[in-house]
């Protein structure tokens, strides 16, 4: 899905519209929760620390956006209307050089079976008003990214985990996931040899290989790249694939999600670095998301011989 799909504007306004796959009670929380909003809120590169929180008319949510740039940025929202859990309509304001930007927002929470519909309406005072975040301040691009990290954020609620700790320092551990030619020595199903058919290691951008068994059997797939921060963190949606990296179903199995979103986190502890994987499907059915739920046992047995595989190349380096 393009971020700014469900994106458009109307006068004094800006709307955008979400099927989320969580029910509505969870999308609820996401948005009502400091402990939620502090793992989700802000467009990509962002943190949110929450000084204040009531979520109740008249109440206030005073918070702090530090950026990818290391500024910080003070917001007070104040609630309007709280109608748990099928609406929320808040007054945005900042501080400093965002002091003068102020609207009206207005969320709504439709439940669609077990999914969500989310609808947000921001209200400017004038067309200019509203033409100034989006030229000034980057405002559509930002809200894609807002609303693509809650839905991240609720993949991740009941997610697959795997944790794996290597003998090797954190440079080595993230040049061997973000390099082409290092990913080539050690990614992949055990038994077959990958080649890289494509790697642009940018937001957007896709790792696109293929695997070859001795018998001559060939898979491919493709990682499409959400967000990277260096050392930190890697965020990707993962999929099967043609050789030119287009979208295909899996070769085992026709109810397999077509994308899985994954998330990788990195640390380092006295020369030894910790990996920790978090997945989960995207936009998948209920038949999809009951295959990805049984295969979870098999699927540690798959990423334990994959980074068996990074545990020798890191000792052979």
């Amino acid at each position: 899905m393009n971020d700014l799909e469900g994106i458009r504007l109307a006068p004094k306004q800006i709307l955008a519209e979400r099927l989320l796959d969580a029910p509505r009670d969870l999308v609820w929380r996401a948005w009502t929760d400091p402990v939620h909003l502090g793992e989700w809120w802000g467009p990509r590169g962002f943190a949110t620390t929450t000084k204040h929180c009531a979520i109740e008319p008249g109440g206030e949510w005073c918070f702090t956006m530090h950026g990818p740039d290391g500024r910080d940025y003070e917001n007070i929202v104040t609630f309007i209307d709280v109608e748990k859990p099928a609406r929320l309509r808040y007054r945005h304001g900042g501080a400093g050089e965002t002091a003068a930007i102020r609207f009206e927002v207005e969320v709504r929470f439709a439940a669609e079976g077990a999914r969500t519909r989310l609808t947000m309406t921001m209200h400017f005072p004038s067309d200019e008003a509203r033409d100034y975040v989006i030229e000034t301040h980057g405002a559509l691009e930002g809200l894609a990214g807002h609303l693509a990290r809650l839905a991240e954020h609720l993949v991740l609620q009941d997610p697959f985990t795997i944790v794996r700790t290597f003998g090797a320092p954190l440079e080595l551990v993230w040049r061997a996931h973000t390099d082409a030619d290092r990913l080539a020595k050690w990614w992949g199903v055990k038994g077959m040899a990958t080649t890289v058919k494509r790697f642009e290691l940018v937001p957007g951008g896709h790792f696109v290989y293929g695997m070859r068994s001795p018998a001559g059997q060939e898979m491919w797939g493709r990682f499409t790249y959400r967000e990277i921060v260096p050392m930190k963190r890697l965020v990707y949606v993962s999929s099967f694939s043609d050789p030119e990296g287009g979208l295909t179903r899996a070769p085992f199995f026709e109810d397999w999600p077509l994308e899985v979103l994954n998330v990788l986190t990195f640390e380092e502890s006295d020369g030894r670095t910790t990996l920790t994987l978090r997945g989960g499907p995207l936009q998948a059915n209920e038949a999809e998301l009951a295959r990805y739920r049984a295969m979870h046992e098999s699927m540690r047995g798959g990423f334990g011989a994959t980074y068996d595989q990074l545990a020798a190349y890191l000792q052979a380096g």
